[in-house]
């Protein structure tokens, strides 16, 4: 899993000028003699598989820009309340730009200024978590790129697998109103194909062994849409799915890789290298988030994932996928 490490806490691990040369990459980037340094803050909820991709893909895309740039970066390890103390901080020093990854880290920086420009990713829904006033006119200082997942080819998938399944149930998180967005999409998915939908839900991550437990027996299925929460939690949502040979159909590619089953989903490090496009577009005066709609990634661009090892622990054959 990626460590985030701000330039502040290299030079003082690794000592001054070696850190700066070491981090240069991460840290800052050169630009020609005379060239605005821009200042970017980065708070980024928790840490998990997608999240850390999503990063990864956003200072790409401002390396790649060529700019100059300074960088900070933040994580507020799933914590409400550290969300909204590093948001401020991030706005009182004055940054450029500030990236929020994920929906709670960008509603804290969202809601620390409406002047610093906020460029959000791995967000299901900018307008329905009151980000912006519409996905393709977002009006203020907030845009970035959508994680919506193709929920209803997530749910095709779980049927080629489990082709006798009557009841799923939908794990997630009470706390992140891009998971209600979701939940509700896979209830519609679940009706179109006459399945059951049981909502089993955790208010933090310590609920999760509990609840997981509660649904064996009860369910056919279970589906976890991306949702921080369950997707830092997933270790533990397989150890318990496993062991009792419940098969769980994942919202991203990290959570199969942490156990799930399978997924038919995004490429987080694509999403956060287009979130970056679009801050160096803000940062060069050429756009202004106001005017620039919510950008996803097309459909084409999904990709199946699948857990052997996850498999043979439920007995699911995966070659009825076609």
């Amino acid at each position: 899993m990626t460590t985030n490490i701000t330039r502040r806490d290299a030079l003082s691990l690794f000592g001054g000028a070696a850190a700066f040369a070491a981090l240069g990459g991460l840290a800052a980037c050169s630009g020609a003699s005379g060239e605005k340094k821009y200042k970017i803050g980065v708070l980024q909820l928790t840490e998990h598989d997608a999240l850390d991709a999503a990063n990864a893909g956003l200072v790409q895309a401002l390396d790649d820009s060529g700019i100059s740039y300074t960088i900070d970066q933040q994580n507020a390890q799933n914590d409400q309340s550290a969300c909204q103390t590093i948001a401020q901080k991030l706005v009182n020093d004055g940054d450029d730009l500030i990236l929020a990854i994920a929906t709670p880290a960008a509603q804290a920086v969202a809601g620390a200024t409406t002047e610093i420009p906020i460029v959000g990713t791995a967000i299901t829904d900018f307008a329905a978590s009151g980000l912006v006033t519409s996905n393709d006119a977002p009006g203020g200082n907030v845009t970035g790129t959508s994680d919506l997942t193709p929920v209803a080819e997530q749910f095709d998938l779980l049927m080629q697998l489990l082709p006798n399944a009557k009841t799923v149930g939908v794990l997630y998180c009470t706390a992140e109103s891009n998971s209600d967005v979701q939940v509700q999409m896979a209830e519609a998915a679940a009706k179109e194909r006459n399945l059951t939908v049981t909502r089993y839900s955790v208010s933090n991550s310590n609920e999760i062994q509990q609840v997981v437990e509660s649904m064996v027996g009860k369910v056919d299925a279970c589906y976890a849409p991306t949702d921080n929460t369950i997707a830092a939690g997933m270790a533990t949502v397989s150890m318990v799915a496993n062991e009792n040979k419940l098969p769980v159909i994942c919202g991203e590619k990290g959570m199969v890789d942490n156990g799930g089953l399978a997924t038919y989903g995004i490429d987080y490090n694509k999403l956060g290298y287009k979130a970056g496009e679009m801050a160096v577009k803000i940062l060069k005066g050429e756009s202004k988030p106001a005017d620039m709609p919510i950008e996803t990634l097309d459909a084409s661009e999904c990709t199946l994932t699948t857990n052997e090892e996850t498999a043979k622990a439920v007995g699911i054959d995966l070659s009825v996928i076609q």
